[in-house]
């Protein structure tokens, strides 16, 4: 058996390496039990059945047995940490150390009790917080680091049967604490914990510790009898869900990871301290064989991982820890200058900003980092809202995903959505492998593989871009482009990449494709699955469920609403018809009894007095109307119906004047009797008749100076003369001037030579008749009477007279008249 193994396996020493004694390192590791590795099942094997790793060369610590324990000499310490009310959280008692002794005195551990009672652990009933702890160097036994879970519980102080004087508030809080030297079984020992200090709780006894004892003996006896070794790959991982962590970060789960690769300054925040721990375990386990090299995580000054790395020479394709050693993992993020810390209280932030602190992964509860977060973190994760921030411009750009990166997370993440189950969240609901924990965590290997690979070509090929015959030609162009180029350069910057690259073959791609798992370019299966995506994580289709219900539920109440509206006016109908056939029924009754017609339904008689009494005012506004237009028309036949409105009075009293003083022949006239006579020049008017209002105050100027122009008066007013008009015949009776005004206040008939004129011609070449004395004067007279009148009514009254007729023709065409 051992010379078979022997041949299988070829071991190497690295002659460089500072260990001076590497050899006995290596058969200390091959050691049944102790430093044998188990891998998970690989395709095609029983289930069940695990394949034997090879023995750790140089990977680990080797330090010698001590007192027959395990093999760094640890035992497991059992503590409880206890909340005073004057001197906060302390160290009430340890169990598995030596009588007298103060490991976190000796230690240096004055933060154990801040860590193992976390900030708002008072408000849950249990809580448990995951922290990390140094251990100094004694003697010959190098420093390392610790790791330590604790679970606290609170109770009413009343409940204690035995209530101590120095408790003085309500409730008792305490927290029972295991500190361990791997977190590999983190998982196991969780619900061990919880279960005994559910106990010890149970008791109401507090000086009751035998419960305490007996635990931390049990954990003694299985350290030294090395149970679980074997089977550690089985149990390291229970507790840290990834199904939880890719259901809620998506496609920020590769985000995530490949920002722990970047080695930032990461800090995780969350009001829930175990989740908030368990989160952090769960990314940093994507990493294969990381959990079980965390020796150098509690402080940035530990490096023993890189000072007994040795660099493999052999492989074994059919061993998985075989080649992932080969192939350069775990990738050790946690080296030189870098910090561990699931949960951190604020008392450890002088280390976080110390100079030597280059990189970490943190995690708190107190909100009071959240307004700090520039100064202490790269990138800022929110697990109440599931946010992450990244601060850093670089690192933003750096952590860009590819598409081919976006198509392999939206695989991952839909396999873990079509499984999931609210009931049992760790478990896809169809109990298959697809979604599953394992399923998960294979394909964050492979991914990785592939991404070193891809970068070790990527080297290559830049490193022989000048040398034809070195060319690759398996590989179609350079496959690093599918991992991002700028989160390549950004990782070779970085202490674990220089650390991988300097401990790893450099044609690495030989023994893994380098190619990403899920190559190639945009197509439209990707634009449709991220769309789909993308509804999902916005929950649109929710939204719009809820806003179609929200929407038939207002029309529902707007149909009801109508419907009521229309019943009640129905209703208000149908009572008004009731009311007017009561009350026709009434007046039928009446008209019965007095012996009158009866009413027909619906309809009233006229009232014929208001009738009447509306026709008669209408006739006298109508009235009214029509005699101020003969009136306007009669001044307009003094002043000549083609006068312009714009002469001035001043112009034409003085025309008038050179026309009375004209000796021009006689002008005959038409004869209104049985003789001929003149007709009489135009009586003066003065400037209220020319300044006469115009109907309704509407019109600038008059209807019949339409066609007269608008420009200044005829230059020589002299030329303009009468035509004579040929006498009627004299067989009409003579009449009396009075008679004649009255006639001529009638509608005039137009001349046929007087197209354009009522009565008046321009002649420009004929002379201007004279007047004849007598007939002029008694024209006169006549002209002046009537012009005097006209002249006694002011322009109020012209003005009420007109809004007289305006009201009158308005009512005139609003009210019928009807006999």
């Amino acid at each position: 058996m051992e010379t078979a193994m022997d041949k299988d396996k070829m071991e190497n020493i690295d002659l460089d390496a500072p260990t001076p004694t590497p050899a006995p390192a290596v058969e200390s590791l091959s050691e049944p039990g102790l430093g044998m590795d188990s891998a998970a099942p690989l395709a095609g094997s029983e289930p069940g059945s695990t394949l034997p790793l090879p023995a750790k060369e140089s990977n680990g610590i080797p330090t010698p047995p001590k007192n027959g324990t395990a093999s760094n000499g640890f035992i497991p310490l059992v503590t409880v940490v206890g909340f005073h009310h004057a001197r906060g959280p302390e160290v009430e008692t340890w169990f598995g150390a030596p009588e007298g002794v103060d490991p976190a005195v000796d230690n240096e551990w004055p933060l154990l009790p801040f860590m193992a009672l976390s900030d708002g652990a008072h408000v849950s009933t249990e809580d448990f917080s995951y922290f990390t702890l140094l251990r100094p160097a004694h003697g010959d036994v190098p420093s390392t680091s610790l790791f330590g879970i604790s679970c606290t519980r609170q109770m009413d102080a009343s409940a204690l049967l035995n209530r101590p004087a120095d408790v003085t508030r309500s409730t008792v809080q305490k927290a029972v604490v295991v500190i361990a030297d791997s977190p590999q079984f983190f998982g196991m020992l969780r619900e061990r914990l919880g279960v005994v200090t559910k106990a010890w709780f149970a008791q109401r006894e507090f000086t009751d510790t035998e419960i305490l004892k007996r635990f931390q003996e049990s954990l003694q006896e299985e350290k030294e009898r090395g149970v679980g070794q074997a089977e550690e790959d089985r149990e390291e991982y229970l507790g840290m869900s990834l199904r939880e962590l890719v259901r809620e970060f998506k496609a920020q789960t590769l985000v995530l990871f490949k920002c722990c690769l970047l080695q930032p300054k990461m800090l995780f925040f969350g009001s829930r301290c175990e989740r908030l721990c368990m989160m952090q375990f769960s990314l940093i386990s994507l990493i294969p064989g990381l959990i079980r090299n965390l020796q150098d995580c509690a402080d940035p000054e530990l490096d023993a991982y890189e000072r007994h790395l040795t660099k493999p020479t052999s492989l074994k394709t059919s061993d998985r820890s075989s080649l992932l050693s080969y192939m350069g993992l775990p990738l050790q993020i946690f080296g030189k200058g870098s910090l561990f810390g699931p949960y951190t209280p604020l008392q450890q932030l002088d280390i976080l900003a110390d100079y030597g602190t280059k990189s970490y992964i943190v995690g708190s509860t107190n909100s009071l980092l959240l307004q700090q977060k520039d100064r202490y973190s790269d990138i800022l994760i929110n697990l109440d809202n599931t946010t992450i921030n990244i601060t850093s411009s670089s690192l933003r750009s750096a952590l860009a995903l590819s598409v081919a990166d976006r198509r392999w997370i939206d695989f991952i993440t839909q396999s873990v959505n079509d499984t999931w189950d609210e009931a049992n969240p760790g478990r896809p609901k169809t109990m298959g492998y697809v979604g599953s924990e394992e399923f998960i965590r294979l394909q964050f290997e492979e991914y990785l593989l592939s991404l070193i690979s891809a970068v070790k070509c990527h080297n290559y090929l830049q490193h022989h871009a000048n040398n034809p015959k070195a060319m690759l030609p398996q590989v179609e162009g350079d496959p690093a482009h599918d991992f991002g180029i700028d989160w390549i350069e950004a990782w070779s910057r970085s202490e674990n990449y220089r650390i991988w690259d300097r401990y790893t073959d450099s044609h690495l791609f030989d023994i893994v494709e380098p190619k990403h798992p899920c190559a190639g370019g945009l197509t439209i299966e990707d634009v449709q699955r991220r769309m789909m995506e993308q509804v999902k994580e916005y929950k649109l289709d929710e939204r719009f469920a809820t806003g179609k219900e929200v929407l038939g539920r207002n029309l529902q109440a707007g149909r009801e609403k109508a419907s009521t509206a229309f019943n009640k006016l129905y209703a208000d109908i149908e009572a008004r018809r009731e009311a007017q056939r009561k009350k026709y029924d009434e007046q039928r009754r009446e008209a019965e009894r007095n012996g009158t017609a009866l009413p027909s339904p619906g309809f009233t008689a006229p009232d014929l007095n208001g009738a009447k009494q509306t026709v008669q005012s209408v006739g006298s506004k109508a009235g009214a109307y029509i005699g101020s237009w003969g009136t306007w028309m009669g001044e307009k036949r003094k002043t000549g119906w083609g006068r312009s409105p714009s002469t001035s009075a001043a112009q034409r009293k003085e025309k008038e004047k050179e026309k009375e003083n004209a000796h021009a022949p006689a002008l005959p006239i038409r004869s209104l009797g049985g003789d001929e006579k003149k007709r009489p020049e135009p009586i003066k008017t003065d400037a209220r008749d020319r300044d006469r209002p115009n109907t309704m105050e509407s019109y600038e100027e008059s209807l019949f100076d339409a066609e007269h122009p608008t420009s200044s008066p005829p230059k020589n007013l002299d030329a303009v003369k009468r035509k004579s008009v040929p006498p009627p015949p004299s067989s009409q009776p003579e009449r009396s001037p009075r008679q004649s005004v009255s006639i001529s206040n009638s509608k005039p008939q137009p001349s046929p030579r007087a197209a354009s004129r009522f009565h008046e011609e321009i002649d420009e070449d004929g002379p201007v008749a004279a007047p004849v004395p007598g007939v002029a004067a008694e024209e006169q007279r006549v002209w002046g009477e009537e012009s005097g009148k006209v002249e006694k009514m002011t322009e109020r009254e012209r003005r009420k007279r007109s809004s007289a007729v305006a009201e009158a023709v308005v009512e005139a065409t609003k009210t019928p008249i009807s006999p």
